[in-house]
């Protein structure tokens, strides 16, 4: 049963797309999406299938439980390739373009838009309509309408963004609206796309455009990031693709980073109340999540050091995405905690949204007072940098738009020795203004709340990867919980001379010896090397960055 809109839906539909002969369920609640999911989600799930396989599944739990959910196997995670920006006049200056966000041509794009709408009106499709918000704050947010074929869409996107954050009353005006239909399916010679699908986003008419196979559910809320990583700098207000977390005392701590440096780990603090894992922004004034839930991967967790999301598993309102099923076994007959997560057959890229209040420990609102305290995590494979390192203002900027962390090897095909990873602002795929106006915003809010940053390395030490061994998550904690606690702002420190990386000489519950990284290696000639090989890598990024005439310091 549709519920009754609280506005002209049809007719505003009408007025900004020329939606007519459509059905329109708008507003569902999570369980009446749950059902229509599993009844009318079609579409490809296997290599060999066709478009009518069904895609979305209740287990054995029932309405109870999780969402089950295959997207196309074409299309398991973000459509890098396939992801653009209508270059339009009054965005194409201030856009940072690059591969995995192209241009595209404002022409083409208002062709499309109109053959997908008939497509729409010609298959009297039914179309599944809900208003949230990107955003906690309720001076920055921003009202999100989705508008898709898939109720699995609708549903995920409950879970994973805030309601009734503000009166509804400009949603009209200054809304965003993302209209999804896996069923179009691009022609690249008359549209101008790469392949069948593409995610377009129109900044300046404030629409997204996914068409084709491109219902990996992270679209829906990475493309909405990428907008709102464009909309908050031009209000002078910093997004980050950070997680954030708030002690006792009210001193919030940011913690930026990639896969695979703790992010997560570090920010699940049992003392302290968490913001959020993914998407914030800092405002005039503080700190707040975009998001109202969390979008975990779920290969190969351990559910002993996960309790939280393991938990959640079996806990209604939640969404599993692409985990296989069990063999010989329905979907239906399989209790949630039965499936193999680390099946990776489908993709490695298994997914889980739930409900940020799924975690114990959630700071009311999801946001906290102006942060104290940034740290930037990395996972140095090369076992040169040191556990921690404190960065003034220039270093901060510097850092922050390298974005380092470092590829094991072994993890991919090809892959025999640590490789260099670069991403600004350590989201560098969803920031969609240049790097340098993010780096700036960052250093001027730091200068503005007296905020301190550290340079926190969770990779290597006594050697690289393969011969030495991983930082002690033990020592991690305790660097991190003395930077928190402002134990480094007067600290006495020595510089490293090849990284010009400023070291504690002490930290309560870390020996002494492994602060300076030299020091850990049995052979500091071979030491020195590798640093200044690291040191190389990071001056050849910069340079062909070109950071430099954006106004940000080489300090290495």
């Amino acid at each position: 049963m549709t519920n009754t809109p609280t506005n002209n839906l049809p007719a505003e539909l009408h007025e900004q797309f020329g939606l007519d002969t459509v059905s329109l369920e708008y507003g569902l609640s999570q369980d009446e999406l749950f059902f229509a999911a599993i009844k009318n989600d079609r579409g490809r799930v296997d290599p060999n299938g066709d478009s009518n396989q069904q895609k979305a599944f209740q287990t054995a739990l029932g309405v109870d439980g999780p969402l089950v959910y295959y997207t196309d196997p074409s299309c398991t995670g973000r459509p890098v390739t396939d992801t653009f920006a209508v270059a339009r006049n009054s965005v194409i200056d201030t856009v940072w373009w690059k591969d995995g966000f192209g241009q595209f041509a404002p022409d083409k794009f208002d062709e499309l838009l109109p053959r997908v709408v008939e497509h729409l009106n010609q298959k009297e499709a039914v179309l599944y309509v809900t208003d949230v918000f990107c955003g906690w704050d309720p001076e920055f947010s921003e009202p999100y309408r989705f508008i898709g074929e898939y109720a699995t869409h609708a549903y995920f996107c409950n879970i994973m963004f805030p309601k009734n954050v503000r009166d509804d009353a400009d949603r009209n005006l200054s809304g965003w609206t993302i209209l999804n239909v896996p069923s179009f399916l691009a022609e690249p010679d008359r549209d101008g796309t790469n392949s069948n699908r593409a995610v377009i986003m129109d900044i300046e008419n404030r629409v997204a455009l996914v068409v084709g196979p491109a219902d990996y559910c992270g679209v829906n809320k990475k493309t909405m990031f990428t907008v709102m990583n464009y909309v908050l700098p031009a209000k002078g207000q910093l997004s980050m693709h950070c997680s954030a977390n708030v002690g006792d005392k009210e001193d919030s701590a940011i913690l930026f980073g990639l896969s695979g440096t703790g992010k997560t780990t570090l920010s699940a603090d049992p003392e302290r109340l968490l913001i959020g894992d993914d998407e914030h922004v800092w405002t005039d004034s503080g700190v707040s999540n975009f998001e109202d839930g969390c979008y975990a991967k779920l290969i190969d967790l351990d559910k002993e050091a996960e309790p939280v999301i393991a938990a959640a598993l079996s806990m209604k309102g939640t969404l599993i995405e692409n985990v296989p099923p069990l063999s010989g076994k329905a979907i239906e007959q399989t209790d949630p905690q039965e499936f193999d997560l680390s099946d990776g057959s489908r993709t490695e890229n298994t997914r889980f949204a739930y409900p940020l209040t799924c975690n114990p420990g959630v700071a009311e609102g999801a946001k906290g007072p102006h942060p104290e305290t940034i740290v930037l995590l990395t996972a140095d494979a090369f076992g040169v940098l040191p556990p921690v390192s404190i960065l003034n203002a220039e270093e901060v900027m510097y850092h922050f738009v390298t974005g380092f962390t470092s590829k094991l090897a072994g993890t991919e095909v090809g892959v025999t020795e640590p490789q260099a990873t670069f991403s600004s602002c350590f989201g560098d795929p969803f920031m969609s203004q240049k790097p340098h106006v993010y780096a700036s915003l960052l250093a001027k809010r730091m200068e503005e709340h007296d905020t301190r940053c550290i340079l926190l390395n969770t990779g290597w030490t006594g050697g690289p990867y393969g011969t030495g061994q991983r930082m002690s998550l033990k020592y991690t904690r305790a660097l991190l919980d003395s930077a928190l606690s402002g134990v480094f702002d007067d600290a006495k420190v020595e510089v490293q001379p090849i990284l010009k990386l400023r070291m504690p000489l002490n930290c309560p519950n870390v020996p002494d010896e492994i602060l300076n990284p030299r020091s850990t290696w049995d052979d500091v000639e071979a030491y020195d090397q590798q640093a200044s090989k690291l040191r190389d890598m990071f001056r050849e990024n910069y340079a062909k960055s070109g950071f430099g005439d954006l106004g940000i310091s080489e300090v290495m």
